[in-house]
C-alpha cells in the first residue's frame, strides 16, 4: 500500500497489541458495557492518545496516512476503543487548530499523555445531520458564558475531563455556532446514564446536560459564529478516520472467516472448498481492498492540502457500507456458529454504527454530489 517503512512499522506495532491486548478484552468489555481503562493506558504508553497533537506540546504530530494507519490497526483489536481514541483526537485537533497558545499549553501536553479523555459534544434530540439546527445556547455573561442545553450520543461523556462544546450565541440566529472549552466536573452539567446500544457497547457514550453552565470567556475556541465551519473542517479528517475503522474492523471479520472456512469441514472437506464459499471469500477481500486504498488516497489528499471533502466523504461511505457487507458475509461463513456470541457477531453489531456516525452514508452521499456537481 506504498506506505514508508516508518509507517508500515507503527502498523505492525499497532496491530500487534490489537491482536496481544486489546482483542483479547474486547468480548467482555462487550458485554459489561465498559471500557478497557488499561488498553487506554496502553495507547498512551504508546503514544497514540498523542496522534494529532503538535511536537511542541509533547505530541505524535502524526500525518493524515499515519493516523489512518493506526485507525485501522486499533479498529482491528476493538472499534469501541478505536472510536474513543478518534474522538479525543478530535479534540485535541481543535485545541491544535483554533485554540490560543495559552489553551494549548494548558490542556495539550496533559492530554497527549492520556488524560484528561476528550469529547466532542456536537449532537443534539434535533440536530444531528444538520448541527445549524442545535438549540444549546451560550449566553454572554461579562467575562463569562452561560451554556444551556442538551447534546446525544457523546462518546467519552463520562470519562472525558475536558469537552468541546457546539453552542449558539444567538438562540434565532444559526450562523452563531461557536466551539467552547467546558472542563470537567463543572456546576450544572450532569452527565445521563449509559446508553444501551446494538454494538460499540463498552463505548462511553451517554448524554450531557448543561444547566447554566460558566465558562470564562478565554475558553472560547473559536470567535463568534465560526464554530460550524470549524467543525465541518476537522470533521473531514475525522471521516478519514472512522473509514479506517470500518476497514479494520473488515479485515478482522474477514481474517476471522478465512481461518473458520479452512478448518470447518462439512461433506468430507474444508468449506474453504466450496466454490460459493470461496466467492464470498474473494467478494470480501476486494471489499476490503478497496476500501482500504480509498481511505488512503482521501488521507494522502489532505497531507498534500488538497480539498478532500469528496474523497473523505467517498471513502467513510464506501468503507462502513463495506464493513456492514463483510460482518455480514463473516456471520453467514460461520453459520450457527456466527450468530451465538463471539468475535464476528460483535463485528457484525459494531459495524452497523460506522454507516451513521460522522456523518451517515446519506450526508455522505449528499456531500459527494455536491461536490461533483460543483454546488
Amino acid at each position: 500500500m506504498d506506505l514508508s517503512p516508518e509507517q508500515a512499522a507503527i502498523r505492525e506495532t499497532v496491530r500487534e497489541v490489537a491482536v496481544e491486548e486489546i482483542r483479547p478484552s474486547a468480548a467482555e468489555s462487550d458485554r459489561t458495557e465498559s471500557f478497557p481503562e488499561d488498553v487506554w493506558d496502553t495507547l498512551a504508553d504508546l503514544d497514540l492518545t498523542a496522534l494529532t497533537v503538535p511536537a511542541e506540546y509533547d505530541g505524535f504530530d502524526a500525518d493524515r496516512l499515519t493516523y489512518a494507519v493506526v485507525n485501522e490497526a486499533v479498529a482491528y483489536g476493538s472499534l469501541a476503543v478505536a472510536t474513543a481514541l478518534s474522538v479525543h483526537s478530535l479534540v485535541t485537533s481543535c485545541i491544535a487548530q483554533f485554540g490560543t497558545e495559552r489553551q494549548r499549553e494548558k490542556w495539550l501536553p496533559q492530554m497527549a499523555a492520556g488524560r484528561p479523555v476528550g469529547a466532542f459534544a456536537l449532537s443534539e434530540p434535533g440536530a444531528g445531520s444538520n448541527p445549524a439546527e442545535m438549540e444549546t445556547v451560550a449566553r454572554r455573561d461579562g467575562d463569562e458564558y452561560v451554556i444551556d442545553g442538551e447534546k446525544l450520543w457523546i462518546t467519552n461523556g463520562r470519562r472525558s475531563g475536558v469537552l468541546v462544546v457546539f453552542a449558539k450565541t444567538d438562540p434565532d440566529d444559526p450562523e452563531s455556532v461557536t466551539q467552547f472549552l467546558v472542563p470537567k466536573p463543572a456546576a450544572g452539567l450532569s452527565v445521563g446514564d449509559p446508553e444501551e446500544k446494538l454494538g460499540l457497547r463498552a463505548s462511553d457514550t451517554t448524554s450531557l446536560t448543561f444547566d447554566g453552565v460558566r465558562v470564562p470567556a478565554e475558553n472560547r475556541l473559536t470567535e463568534e459564529g465560526r464554530g460550524l465551519a470549524a467543525a465541518l473542517h476537522i470533521l473531514t479528517g475525522g471521516r478519514v478516520g472512522i473509514a479506517a475503522q470500518a476497514v479494520g474492523l473488515a479485515q478482522a471479520a474477514l481474517d476471522e472467516a478465512r481461518v473458520y472456512a479452512t478448518k470447518r469441514e462439512q461433506f468430507e472437506k474444508p468449506i474453504s472448498d466450496i466454490q460459493t464459499i470461496r466467492h464470498k471469500l474473494a467478494e470480501m477481500a476486494t471489499t476490503v481492498r478497496a476500501g482500504r486504498l480509498l481511505t488512503f488516497d482521501a488521507a494522502r489528499r489532505m497531507d498534500r492540502d488538497e480539498d478532500a471533502r469528496m474523497a473523505a466523504s467517498m471513502a467513510k461511505y464506501f468503507a462502513s457500507e463495506g464493513a456492514m457487507e463483510v460482518t455480514n458475509e463473516a456471520v453467514q461463513i460461520h453459520g450457527g456458529a456466527g450468530y451465538v456470541a463471539g468475535d464476528v457477531e460483535h463485528f457484525y453489531r459494531d459495524a452497523k454504527v460506522t454507516t451513521i456516525y460522522e456523518g451517515t452514508t446519506q450526508i455522505q452521499k449528499t456531500v459527494i454530489a455536491r461536490e461533483l456537481l460543483g454546488e
